[in-house]
């Protein structure tokens, strides 16, 4: 992540090459059986097995979390349930989740107009204004899962509020109460408006009160029938950092960087997160968590002011780059890309020898709280072809050819290819096959790591990011070490299970002694009487204390005449509200074995991209995309990219 280093267009995230591939939904995906889903307060819910788990995640969560004293970060990247298929439910098939204490969900974008926390439907661009306006709603909250894919068995209906990976995470917290999910903020691709956001005191104030309407309290917006207000509520647990870089122009061409006053304003930034996700903590008594992602480069670390002690008065927690060291934008030369020591046989250039331990002494030597750091470790490796030697430091033709892209490569491909090396003097693993020289972390890196987290009592790790080790392998190895043995520093957070909510109080004609059930008698009352064990969906009536209700959306558990989703039919006195009818997806039309002759637009490919408005024909139809797209069928799927405009 350094000046050095200038990323191709299109790619997100720590500068691990992860492309945002906005191929839309795999036909598989489209084509997903909807059947309902978990929710809390307001929102969908379709199963008593999933109302079972909602209610373990309704427990209040209190602050930081903690395996044996240490934390244990994995960064979940938006756009890996595209090409890499990867989902929350690996996490569980994986068996990490109880390993893992944070998951970061990467990442949320900055508007270029309002500076505001959003959430749309378009891709990234390219160029320096790629990032304007991007987001990728669908993958958010709007894809829907089958029973097998999803964490609870239950699948998605297409009719729920909140769906996608959003839902999915809910789901994972679900089953594991001590594991907090952040939004993680910018990124590598989405940093380019945070200057702005944070220049003065106005804009600092809407844009974090923004952030916190949006995923806080998941006011999303409605998007293809998803999303409205408080949709998301209960899925994120604070707020992660990823501004890359304050003060720096070693960030993504086309970055604002203020470089006299961005680190001053990124303090008050924080500041500012921390204020009111305090005063919205104090509503509900919950303590929401606030961390940043740190650089390791010392140019950006000073630029940004990263190491300043005032800042970690604001963060509850911070993950040092340890990662991206070197890489194939140096393509002559190979190298460790995460070397825990410096290495003395390192050819450049005496402020271009990166290493772990050099850029954890820049916060610990400067008065920061070692307990408050983690060291960020990497799932995946960064390699060089052409190369002659085994060893570090040698030459090369370039960057190897990569999966996703040159130069980078997923650890579960990279872990039996070749030769594997270790250096414990550097604290550094290798593989090379007598062409591709690769730096990557191992089990053999990574426990020396969890040793050094030890001897420096640092706070934990972190990983960049959970689709490139699905076995889990290497967080295994982590907390193999971690989370046995003498316990680290971290005091943190655990579950509080309420207190059950009081019965509602008997209706006002009730005497005082009254049970609440007293008056009316069911008998009265047509609807069926409403059970806290039941699923309603969106237009069912139930009777309650001797009134008639009529769900608003799906809700389950909710007691009527307590809650907003329940709308008052009035008192049953033997009649029965016309109930709304409960809408029916529109049908998609049957495709004929071939299209008919007469569409003057072009056939739909599967294998072809196609952006946003782009006209394909199929099964007799014209068709529209809403947003960028590959091998979605048209006409398959009530929430897929492709608007019906009728018959050719």
């Amino acid at each position: 992540m350094y000046e050095t280093y200038v990323p191709p267009s299109g790619t997100d995230g720590r500068k691990t090459g992860r492309t945002r591939p906005w191929k839309g939904v795999a036909a598989a995906v489209a084509t997903l059986a909807m059947a309902g889903t978990a929710a809390i307060t307001g929102i969908a819910a379709s199963t008593a097995a999933n109302a079972a788990t909602d209610s373990t995640a309704a427990a209040v969560q209190t602050g930081d979390s903690q395996i044996n004293g240490f934390r244990n970060v994995a960064y979940f990247a938006q756009w890996g349930v595209y090409g890499r298929g990867y989902t929350a439910k690996d996490i569980k098939t994986a068996g990490i989740a109880d390993d893992l204490t944070h998951i970061n969900y990467s990442f949320g974008n900055i508007h270029h107009q309002t500076l505001e926390c959003f959430i749309a439907n378009k891709a990234q661009g390219t160029g320096p204004n790629g990032s304007d306006g991007a987001g990728d709603a669908w993958a958010d909250f709007g894809m829907g899962y089958t029973a097998a894919n999803s964490v609870s068995g239950v699948a998605d209906t297409w009719d729920q509020p909140l769906a996608g990976s959003f839902n999915q995470l809910k789901q994972l917290k679900a089953e594991n109460p001590n594991l907090r999910v952040m939004i993680s903020l910018g990124g590598w691709t989405w940093s380019k408006n945070f200057s702005l956001a944070a220049a003065t005191a106005a804009s600092r104030q809407n844009f974090v009160e923004s952030c916190i309407d949006l995923y806080i309290k998941g006011n999303l917006p409605v998007i293809d029938g998803r999303g409205g207000a408080g949709a998301a509520a209960g899925v994120f647990d604070g707020i992660d950092i990823d501004w890359e870089w304050p003060g720096s122009l070693n960030g993504e061409v086309g970055n604002h960087v203020d470089v006299a006053n961005d680190r001053a304003n990124f303090k008050l930034l924080l500041e500012e997160f921390r204020r009111q996700l305090d005063a919205y903590g104090a509503t509900n008594g919950k303590d929401y968590l606030l961390s940043a992602f740190l650089p390791a480069n010392p140019d950006d670390v000073a630029a940004g002011g990263w190491n300043d002690p005032a800042i970690f008065r604001s963060l509850d927690f911070g993950n040092v780059q340890g990662y991206d060291l070197h890489g194939a934008w140096d393509p002559a030369l190979t190298g460790h890309q995460g070397n825990l020591y410096d290495d003395p046989r390192d050819t450049r250039p005496a402020n271009k020898r990166f290493s772990v331990d050099k850029a954890i002494n820049a916060y610990v030597n400067n008065g920061v709280d070692p307990a408050q750091l983690g060291l960020g470790l990497a799932m995946y490796g960064r390699g060089w072809t052409g190369a002659t030697s085994s060893a570090a430091w040698g030459p090369a033709s370039g960057a190897a050819p990569g999966t996703w892209e040159a130069g980078n490569e997923d650890y579960d491909l990279l872990k039996s290819r070749g030769t594997d090396y270790f250096d414990a003097a550097v604290g550094a693993a290798w593989r090379y096959d007598g062409t591709q020289w690769w730096s990557y972390d191992n089990a053999r890196s990574v426990q020396q790591k969890a040793d050094y987290v030890r001897s420096r009592g640092l706070g934990g790790g972190m990983w960049w990011e959970l689709s490139g080790d699905e076995s889990g392998d290497l967080v295994k190895t982590l907390m193999g070490k971690l989370g046995t043995g003498a316990r680290g520093p971290v005091n943190g957070g655990g579950v509080v299970n309420p207190s059950p909510t009081a019965s509602p109080t008997a209706s006002p004609t009730a005497s005082p002694t009254a049970s609440p059930t007293a008056s009316p008698t069911p008998g009265t009352c047509s609807a069926a009487a409403w059970s806290a064990s039941t699923v309603y969906t969106g237009g069912k009536l139930v009777s309650h204390n001797g009134r008639t209700y009529k769900a608003q959306w799906w809700t389950q558990g909710e007691t009527p005449g307590t809650a907003a989703v329940w709308l008052d039919q009035g008192a049953c006195a033997g009649s029965t509200p016309t109930s709304s009818p409960t809408a029916s997806p529109t049908a998609s039309p049957t495709a004929s074995p071939t299209a008919p002759t007469g569409c003057s637009a072009a056939a739909w490919v599967s294998t072809t991209a196609y952006s946003g408005s782009a006209v394909v024909s199929y099964a007799g139809h014209t068709w529209r995309a809403k947003w960028w797209t590959q091998g979605d069928t048209p006409g398959v799927g009530q929430w897929g990219p492709w608007e019906d405009q009728g018959a050719c």
